[in-house]
């Protein structure tokens, strides 16, 4: 009789190791293949990188390495003398220009008064030619005067984003030149996490389901959701070689690989005490609403069945 109670003890619990076994393959499966997780995540940021659109010598540099900004924040300022003076030289011809438009104006209305019998058509013409050259002189001075007080206030170089000025390696003396970039600001604005999934679990989630990041450095949850998935990935064998041919690598393994697909997670909230900083590492989970137990048997036994099929 104790023989008996003792082998049937002994049965129940390799049955019970048996049963606690297959429930934690089952759940490292469910983790691992299934749930829409991954620790192939990173911070992405938008970056403006500044640069004037006159050149000349920085006078005055207003800015730090990893200040932070606002929009239309002066950084720098470049020396104004240069432009000051062409301002004055097109005032001064915007003068002269309006001055000989008035008297040039003033002959035609006086012949444009006179009979024919004092003054001929031509005459007029002459005159009132004269007028609408002198005319245009003006408008173009005007214009001219306009360029010119642009360019002065383009000597200032202000922010276009919210951020943080990032590389800083301007210092005052040094020469701007028009087009190049020499300060580069990171948009406060634009932060956001590209999680790189596997493949064979892109269809455990949809765009608009809500997502949870975790940052290696910090304990607390970044909140946000699916913002949109990649439609895309670079492939080796989309290269052409010789007569135009598609490229196509030969594969000699039985072990296939799943892509991953790149997805944009945008932020919704950020606990206080973290930092956010553009290549950070990110573990991120998305929980879509769906994701209740019944789909995930469905999504455990239909992937069995692939697996099966694929033998």
């Amino acid at each position: 009789m104790f023989k008996r109670a003792r082998r049937f003890i002994r049965f129940l619990v390799t049955g019970l190791i048996l049963v606690a076994a297959c429930v934690a393959i089952v759940g490292l499966w469910l983790h691992y293949m299934v749930a829409p997780w991954t620790r192939d995540g990173e911070v992405r940021v938008q970056v403006a990188n500044i640069a004037p659109q006159v050149p000349g010598p920085i006078v005055d540099l207003r800015v730090a390495d990893n200040q932070f900004v606002h929009k239309d924040d002066l950084l720098y300022v470049i020396d104004k003398a240069d432009y000051q003076v062409a301002l004055d030289s097109a005032e001064a011809d915007v003068a002269s220009k309006k001055a000989d438009l008035d008297v040039k104006q003033n002959q035609a209305a006086r012949r444009e008064a006179l009979t024919t019998l004092s003054t001929s058509v031509e005459e007029k013409q002459t005159y009132v030619g004269a007028s609408e050259v002198a005319k245009a002189a003006y408008q173009g001075s005007l214009a001219s005067l306009e360029r010119a007080k642009l360019n002065l206030s383009r000597t200032e170089v202000r922010s276009t984003v919210n951020g943080y000025v990032t590389n800083l390696l301007l210092r005052r003396g040094d020469y701007a030149n028009t087009g190049t970039a020499n300060i580069a600001i990171i948009d406060s604005d634009s932060f956001w996490v590209s999680g790189y999934f596997e493949e064979t679990k892109m269809g455990s989630f949809s765009v608009g389901d809500p997502a949870s990041v975790e940052l290696m450095g910090y304990n607390g949850r970044i909140t946000g959701h699916v913002d949109s998935i990649g439609r895309g990935i670079s492939t080796s064998n989309a290269t052409v070689s010789t007569q135009g041919l598609p490229s196509v690598q030969a594969v000699y393994t039985w072990v296939r690989l799943a892509q991953r697909v790149p997805v944009r997670i945008a932020i919704d909230r950020v606990p206080d005490g973290i930092i956010l900083s553009a290549g950070m590492t990110a573990t991120v989970v998305v929980s879509p609403p769906n994701h209740d137990q019944g789909n995930v048997w469905t999504r455990v036994s239909d992937r069995f069945e692939g697996l099966w099929l694929k033998r």
